[in-house]
């Protein structure tokens, strides 16, 4: 009688797939893991190479730069230690004054402009978070506008907010200096500003209110729970991380603005509206002062760091008490 395969008894009775099935056990544990962290670091090869290219090698030569009296249309650049971070801090001295201005300036637009752009977005988004007709149409529209240049949108309102040929005096049928004197230039700032850039973060708020479970606000509705409270109880717990973005992202943008003041007032009225970051650029690539451009951006870059880590702390400190 013939025997068969699976009849035999001993090592020719098992069959190729219980020896492949074998050899799989019988390899090394981490003979399949090795590849793993190779294959990945293989993705993340050309982010890293452009990431060290154009992030990390210019900021530590920046700090060597800070270090030097640096001109670049010299041939020489003399050591000068921490004496541009010094004198920053320094009354009296050559960039006390204007580097305290323009960051009182950064400060006064950051302090108007983000809450607006925090607030108003956030409503626009539950607004347009529903159902009703033309929902997408009036979602581009409100995005629209951040898809121009900053030069397109500084000349577009240089031109309807002029004090002598703009579209809004000649309606109001009144002479208001919007690019020209205070209060009107911080108005004419964060006006544009907001009206540019509130779609950029209303579409991020859109995108955080899809992940909300539609079962919590059901679940509230149930529980008598009024609109105010479900946005209060369920809208705003579910959006923390997304407010934390927000406001991080728009801190750091309110802080680093520069084409609204240069094209819209040029810093005027005299330098009141000049940013640190206008100031930056003046006495670095006018005043041919990169050491001290950079000793300024570095200390900049220092508070804007402080102003995000508290902005986390706080959101975490919420989220643990909640």
């Amino acid at each position: 009688m013939a025997v068969t395969a699976e009849t035999q008894v001993g090592p020719a009775a098992v069959s190729p797939v219980a020896a492949r099935r074998r050899s799989r056990r019988s390899a090394p544990a981490g003979a399949g893991r090795r590849s793993r962290p190779l294959t990945a670091y293989l993705f993340l090869a050309p982010y890293l190479v452009l990431f060290l290219g154009f992030i990390i090698a210019p900021a530590v030569y920046g700090i060597w730069i800070s270090l030097h009296d640096y001109d670049f249309v010299l041939p020489y650049k003399p050591w000068v230690g921490l004496d541009n971070y010094v004198s920053l801090f320094t009354p009296g001295s050559r960039d006390f004054g204007d580097f305290w201005q323009s960051m009182g300036a950064t400060g006064i637009f950051t302090g108007l402009s983000v809450p607006c752009l925090v607030v108003l977005p956030l409503g626009i988004a539950v607004l347009l978070n529903r159902k009703f007709p033309g929902r997408t149409f009036f979602r581009a529209v409100f995005f629209l506008p951040y898809v121009l240049g900053v030069a397109v949108i500084g000349l577009l309102f240089r031109y309807i907010l002029d004090p002598n040929v703009g579209v809004v005096n000649y309606f109001l049928g009144r002479s208001i200096p919007w690019t020209t004197d205070l209060p009107w230039v911080w108005v004419s700032l964060v006006g544009m500003t907001v009206w540019w850039t509130l779609g950029f973060n209303a579409t991020i708020y859109l995108a955080g209110l899809t992940d909300i479970p539609r079962e919590l606000y059901e679940a509230a509705e149930m529980d008598g729970a009024s609109r105010g409270q479900q946005f209060w109880n369920v809208t705003l717990p579910g959006l923390r991380p997304v407010l934390v973005f927000v406001i991080t992202t728009t801190i750091l943008a309110s802080a680093n603005m520069f084409g609204q003041q240069l094209l819209l007032t040029k810093g005027a009225p005299g330098t009141s509206t000049r940013t640190i970051i206008g100031y930056i650029a003046t006495e670095g690539l006018s005043s041919f002062r990169m050491g001290a451009a950079a000793a300024m951006s570095y200390i900049l870059a220092i508070f804007l760091l402080i102003i995000s880590l508290v902005v986390f702390r706080v959101f975490r400190e919420r989220q643990d008490a909640s």
